[in-house]
């Protein structure tokens, strides 16, 4: 415009850094490459370490997996160990060919309580074997505390035991009427957390780490998510400003990478499984009547009415399956 120079504010991409600098560029000086118009979308840019990133990648291993082979190491040799194996474990139902015994629980369709178990224990390891004690200060309780009725003196030091972690969780779900799905990605976003910003979780800072995965996972999940301000009449002494950093904080160290593939969603599902098996944690299994085989071949019917859709547009069989949508809990209607 005439001889004016017009001028554009640039900020260091790095969110760790404690001091930000901003650059003023004459426009003359822009290269025509860094142009608004040639700017990569937010929704298609990708973490370079991408193979490494477990909460992306479908074939990395879950840090929980890691983080609990010790302790399944030994629950492994206090089974050897043991002289009556039928009293250190219970009794699993087994099927025979005029019983087939099923947990209610499908990787499309988990069970809530179950799942919540599974991801406060996969929590649970990440506090007992962390590595480091590293932390961010939006996540510490001694600044920013959820509760004023003051805390413990040994409160760093000691590490919460599992029942303590599934109460709290479980009590935001059941208030919030969260899904189990939810909860999947609530451990998926987590672990990106650890990835991304290299922290660990420590006693001070686990509530609000689960806390603020929890809120992000409900709004990317549920279709009607849970408002923040719904979240201070469940924890009473936390305020909407609080809430409102917490969850702008979270997605700058996710690098606001929110996509969940299905290859990830299952492999977390299936691992969580495992997880549950190796300590003991059996999914509850009830026999299979008409009515459920019925159910679960009417759900069957339309994963295969999907997968032949697919097909008939082109859609290769060893293409992955990340494009295909999770289907949601509906009620099958059988003719």
């Amino acid at each position: 415009m005439g001889n004016s120079c017009s001028c554009f504010r640039i900020t260091s991409p790095r969110h760790g850094s404690k001091n930000v600098e901003d650059t003023y560029l004459p426009e003359a000086e822009i290269q025509p490459e860094e142009s608004a118009s040639n700017l990569q979308h937010i929704s298609e840019r990708e973490p370079e370490d991408l193979e490494s990133d477990p909460s992306s990648h479908p074939t990395a291993g879950p840090l929980f997996m890691q983080r609990s082979k010790s302790d399944a190491r030994n629950c492994r040799e206090k089974r050897k160990s043991q002289t009556n194996l039928f009293e250190s474990r219970p009794l699993k139902k087994s099927s025979s060919c005029s019983t087939i015994y099923l947990d209610d629980s499908t990787v499309s369709q988990p069970n809530l309580k179950n799942t919540i178990k599974c991801v406060t224990l996969a929590v649970f390891y990440h506090i007992r074997n962390r590595s480091s004690n590293k932390m961010l200060d939006i996540f510490d309780e001694r600044l920013h505390p959820l509760s004023k009725d003051g805390y413990p003196e040994d409160f760093e030091e000691r590490d919460p035991d599992h029942r303590s972690i599934y109460k709290f969780v479980r009590t935001l779900f059941n208030a919030a009427q969260l899904t189990a799905e939810c909860a999947i990605i609530t451990l998926v976003y987590l672990e990106r957390l650890l990835t991304y910003a290299e922290i660990d979780i420590v006693p001070s800072t686990w509530r609000r780490i689960v806390l603020g995965a929890i809120l992000l996972s409900s709004k990317v999940w549920d279709d009607q998510a849970v408002w923040n301000v719904d979240y201070c009449q469940i924890l009473k002494d936390i305020s909407v400003e609080d809430m409102n950093e917490l969850e702008r904080q979270f997605l700058e160290m996710l690098q606001f990478n929110i996509n969940v593939p299905a290859s990830v969603y299952a492999k977390y599902y299936f691992d969580l499984r495992t997880l549950a098996d190796q300590n003991d944690l059996t999914f509850p299994s009830e026999q299979l009547s008409k009515e459920r085989a019925q159910k679960l071949e009417a759900m069957s019917r339309i994963c295969e009415d999907k997968l032949a859709e697919l097909h008939k547009n082109g859609f290769k069989k060893w293409s992955s399956l990340d494009n295909i949508t999770i289907l949601r809990k509906t009620n099958a209607i059988l003719s």
